[in-house]
């Protein structure tokens, strides 16, 4: 995949995060204007969503979807400052928990995708999903152990 390709799967992420509506009412840009910051027809190649329009939405967003995979490109690990968090820690058991029963998503979705012998686009996106899923939980358990030793 090329990195133009990975960014634009990313942008889709991050305003299907937010929801396609929310989206145009943060950042005052249209359904088409959103869509083709992440369209991947050959008429749109170059064109990618403004820095200010992916800070608008990350701070919306679940999970700083643009921003991972940013990266994700240089070999990254990110780390949330745990001053800035909205939602208050569970704690590290809940968080195993937490990671068993998205663990377990991801092999239900895993096992319902190749049960034909191959993996669509839409099986990949939902896999996707939980495995983006997977990753909060991890830094939320990486935040939690954190504090534990500290």
């Amino acid at each position: 995949m090329s990195i133009e390709s990975y960014l634009k799967k990313h942008t889709e992420a991050l305003v299907k995060d937010v929801g396609v509506e929310a989206a145009c009412e943060l950042t005052g840009k249209s359904k088409a204007t959103l869509g083709r910051y992440y369209s991947e027809s050959d008429e749109h190649d170059d064109r990618f969503m403004p820095i200010d329009v992916v800070a608008q939405l990350e701070s919306s967003s679940r999970f700083p979807h643009v921003t991972a995979a940013l990266a994700d490109l240089r070999g990254i690990t990110l780390s949330y400052d745990a001053e800035k968090r909205n939602a208050a820690t569970k704690g590290v058991n809940q968080d195993v928990v937490a990671l068993a029963q998205r663990f377990a998503m991801l092999m239900s979705e895993y096992n319902m995708a190749i049960g034909d012998g191959r993996i669509t686009v839409n099986e990949a996106k939902r896999m996707l999903r939980e495995t983006l899923a997977i990753q909060q939980v991890l830094l939320e358990m990486k935040l939690n152990l954190e504090d534990e030793v500290s």
